[in-house]
Formats: structure tokens, C-alpha cells, sequence
């Protein structure tokens, strides 16, 4: 029975090569810029992100137009440290003259040239005034509705006119960026599925977004761009973001705004599985977010924004402290040394193969483990002997985790052949559960998984005395039952 088992296996493993081969071209399309032609500059920051997707948050800090400094400096002088993405206005909502409007956005301009420079990440927030209307905040947190909305959208009438000449006014400050090689996030329309803004739950709030997306790509040239699409944290003021989302053509990041410390998992699941691969952030926050929950349960956060002034105001100074000064958390300088080992621009920087392995000298996964280490996939028939010198070969545990990508949308028949006790999660739904003392039973459970997407994995495995084995197969309509193999798993 055993031999014919893992026989099988070894046959089968041979006929999935072409299929992982399609889910690692189908990874690298959902990480391509939305901007064909990205500059250079832009495209090295987005390998950046993906490099660095999964192993700490980058710190961020907002700042008002009228002064576009001020409150990174205080996290500076409050902390030591400088945020690692340095958050810019674009929009005027103070009633000022067109010439200060203008000065304001180039002394804006002029700090996130030396901001990049010093090695720290730009990105840019666009409180859009009304087009045609005085820039005053009541004309940017106000509603329209949908017949009013729809002249700003539809070529020839005079509310179009007025956008388009609002864009491009705007579009000169961001030429010389570019000019002077900086990339931007740029976060356009934000929270645009609540009803503060004008643009807000819109019907044709997509048309507004690929209006701007075309005028600044293809006729002012704009490739200095990633673009960001930051809507509000799902609750009782807001729809669900993804009835409003461009779709992956049109957005690098999606990132989500966060306010009364409403970090929940489902926040972070949810954006993660509706980008299937794209990067995700948190666009803004007032408390801080706790970086033992990031770091536990919400890893693909790329970075935060604390906006503004709610930095003190949400915040006591032994919080800003405590997280600036955390593993988990990257500070500008801690950013800098770790962009600098990034490749040069060109494809995006894919996931990394294999499991995070936590081993236990103990059979209850108690305690610090006494061994981690990347283990390819989980085909494991030790026997007597022990998984490696720091383990002990009896009464020892092992916690997996890791993600799991498959080359078909199907139902899949998840298997285990362990001796002794095997559970297994797939996106936190326990798919196997047979933890007992066992001499080599094979259990098996169902799941729906997705191609392309990357599905959370955890499995935890103990062995009591005698054989040591754990081996997962998998499944579906379209493929045959073999081991799963090393190319579809992907380190958490």
C-alpha cells in the first residue's frame, strides 16, 4: 500500500509542470504596472514593493499642502526616525489664489525631490475641489448626484471642460517629478465608496478614474505614476470597495483607509483576495496600527499613512515610539538599505517558494521553536530518524505556514498520509483534522481554490513514537491525485 502511494506520487508530480509553469506567468500578469510604459525610476519602486511584500510594514506619514513638512518632522523629532513614505497634497481647499496655489504645490514639489533623494518614498493625495468651483474644502466634501456626476464624465459639455483643465493644471507638478526621476504614488478619488466627496458612490466613478488614468498616460506622459486606489474600510457610512475598483489594467496598489482602529483581519483578506496578487496598503489611519496583529495575521500590507495631524492626536508619544521603533515597522533608513538590494527594474520580484517550517522538540507545538527553516514542500518520510540534529526523532511538532496557488479554479480533494497527527488549514477553514496518535492513515477534505490566487496555508503535524511521516497530496476534476508539489507553495 505505501509503496504504491508514494509510486503514484512520483508519476503524477512529472504532469504538473506546464500547469505551475501557467500560475507563475499568471502571477507575474496580475504584477504588472498598470502603466505599460512605467519609467525606470517607477518600476524599481514597485519591485521594491513586491520584494518586500510580507516582511514588515513601511512607515508613512501625511502632510498638509499648505505645509508640506511639518508633521514629518515631528515623527522625526519625536521618534529619531523618519517615516519611510513621506504622504503629499495635491489638492487646495482653502480658498487660496491661483498663485498660492501654485507655490504651495512647488514647495511640495521641491520636498519630495529631496524626500527621494535621501532614499524615502513619495506619494501624493488629491483632494479634488469641484471642477469649475473655488477650492474650498465645501466643494471637495460634498455630494452630486448621479445626473450631475455624469456631466463631468461625458466629453463635450462644459463640466468635462472643466475637469480636464483642473488635471492638467495638476499634471504640471507631477511632470516635474518625473522630470527629476521621482516616482509617485498616486492617490487620486479616495474613499470613493462613501458619499463625503463629490466623486463618491458614483455609478460611474470607474469613468472618472480612466479619464484621469488616460489624460495624464497618454497625453501629458505621465509614466512617473503607480497608481493607487484607496477606498474606505467597509462599515455602516460606506459600500463594499469592490463595486467602485477599476480592475487590475488600471491600479498598483489598492489600499484601504482605516480609522477608529478598526484593523480587522477581514479588512486586510478581503482587499488581499479582491487584488488577487496586487499590492495592498493601508491608504490612511489615524491610530496606529498594532505591528504584533501585522505581523501575526495582516502580513501583505506594503505600508501606512498616518495622516496628518492625527499622528498626536490618536496617538500618545510612547505609542509613536514604540512603533517606529519596531522589527515589524521600516523606518526610512531601514527602507533605503533594503530598496538598495533589489534588482534593477524589470520583471516584478515574485513571491518566494517554499513553507516556513517552526519546529518543536516537544509534541504540543509549546514554546519557542528549536529549529525554522524553508522547507520546499511537505513530503516527509522520516521514519526513526530525526528531521534535522536540532530535533529530537519522538515527540516532536512542527507548524507549517506558507500560501498555496493552484492551476485551476476547482474543487480540490486535499489529502494526508501521516504518522501521527496531521490539521490542516486553507484560508483559515480546517480542510483536515486528525489530530491523534496514527500509524500512517491517509484523511482527506475538500476546498475550492482559485488560479491565480494565492490561498493562505497552515498545517501542524506531531509525531508521538516509532515512524515519523507527513505527506500532502492534492486532487481535482482536472488534475491527478499527486504529492503537492514544491512550485505551488509560496512563503507567507
Amino acid at each position: 500500500m505505501e509503496q504504491r502511494i508514494l509510486r503514484n506520487m512520483l508519476d503524477s508530480a512529472s504532469r504538473l509542470v506546464n500547469d505551475i509553469q501557467w500560475q507563475a506567468d499568471f502571477r507575474a500578469l496580475q504584477m504588472s504596472p498598470a502603466d505599460s510604459l512605467l519609467a525606470p525610476p517607477a518600476l524599481k519602486l514597485l519591485n521594491v514593493l513586491y520584494a518586500l511584500q510580507g516582511k514588515g510594514i513601511i512607515s508613512g506619514q501625511h502632510d498638509y499642502l499648505e505645509s508640506s513638512d511639518e508633521f514629518n518632522n515631528k515623527l522625526k523629532n519625536t521618534s529619531g526616525q523618519y517615516a519611510a513614505l513621506h504622504g503629499y497634497e495635491m489638492g487646495a481647499i482653502t480658498n487660496q489664489t491661483e498663485q498660492m496655489i501654485a507655490n504651495q504645490r512647488q514647495w511640495g514639489v521641491d520636498s519630495a525631490i529631496r524626500w527621494h533623494k535621501n532614499g524615502g518614498i513619495v506619494t501624493m493625495t488629491y483632494h479634488a475641489h469641484l471642477p469649475g468651483t473655488a477650492p474650498l474644502w465645501s466643494n471637495v466634501s460634498m455630494s452630486l448626484k448621479e445626473a450631475d456626476f455624469a456631466k463631468y464624465v461625458t466629453p463635450g459639455t462644459a463640466q468635462y471642460n472643466a475637469l480636464i483643465a483642473d488635471l492638467d493644471k495638476a499634471a504640471v507638478y507631477l511632470k516635474k517629478l518625473r522630470d527629476a526621476g521621482v516616482p509617485v504614488l498616486w492617490r487620486p478619488y479616495h474613499e470613493m465608496n462613501g458619499g463625503w466627496f463629490w466623486w463618491g458612490r458614483q455609478s460611474r466613478f470607474r469613468d472618472l478614474w480612466e479619464i484621469m488614468f488616460e489624460r495624464y498616460t497618454n497625453d501629458h506622459g505621465l509614466h512617473n505614476l503607480l497608481w493607487v486606489w484607496s477606498p474606505n474600510a467597509k462599515n455602516e457610512w460606506c459600500d463594499e470597495p469592490a463595486a467602485y475598483y477599476p480592475g487590475a489594467g488600471r491600479v498598483d496598489v489598492l489600499a484601504l483607509d482605516i480609522y477608529e482602529g478598526d484593523f480587522k483581519n477581514s479588512h486586510h483578506d478581503s482587499l488581499w483576495d479582491l487584488g488577487r496578487g496586487k499590492l495592498i496598503a493601508i491608504g490612511e489611519n489615524g491610530q496606529l496600527p498594532s505591528p504584533a496583529l501585522l505581523s501575526k495575521s495582516q502580513t501583505k500590507w506594503s505600508y501606512q499613512m498616518t495622516w496628518a495631524k492625527l499622528l498626536y492626536e490618536k496617538n500618545t508619544e510612547a505609542v509613536i515610539k514604540a512603533f517606529m521603533a519596531d522589527s515589524f515597522v521600516l523606518t526610512r533608513e531601514e527602507y533605503a538599505a533594503k530598496a538598495a538590494a533589489v534588482p534593477a527594474p524589470g520583471t516584478p520580484v515574485p513571491p518566494a517558494n517554499g513553507l516556513r517550517g517552526e519546529y518543536y522538540n516537544n509534541a504540543t507545538l509549546s514554546g519557542s521553536p528549536v529549529l525554522v527553516r524553508t522547507d520546499a514542500n511537505i513530503n516527509f518520510v522520516w521514519r526513526q530518524a530525526a528531521p534535522d540534529p536540532a530535533v529530537v526523532p519522538n515527540l516532536f511538532s512542527v507548524r507549517w505556514r506558507g500560501r498555496l496557488g493552484a492551476a485551476y479554479s476547482e474543487t480540490y480533494t486535499i489529502y494526508s498520509y501521516s504518522d501521527d497527527g496531521i490539521r490542516i488549514w486553507i484560508d483559515g477553514t480546517l480542510v483536515i483534522d486528525s489530530w491523534m496518535k496514527q500509524s500512517g492513515e491517509e484523511r482527506r477534505g475538500s476546498v475550492k481554490l482559485t488560479a491565480g490566487r494565492l490561498h493562505e496555508f497552515k498545517v501542524e503535524y506531531f509525531e508521538n513514537q516509532g515512524d515519523a511521516r507527513a505527506v500532502l497530496m492534492w486532487e481535482s476534476p482536472s488534475q491527478a491525485k499527486s504529492v503537492i508539489p514544491a512550485g505551488a507553495f509560496y512563503m507567507p
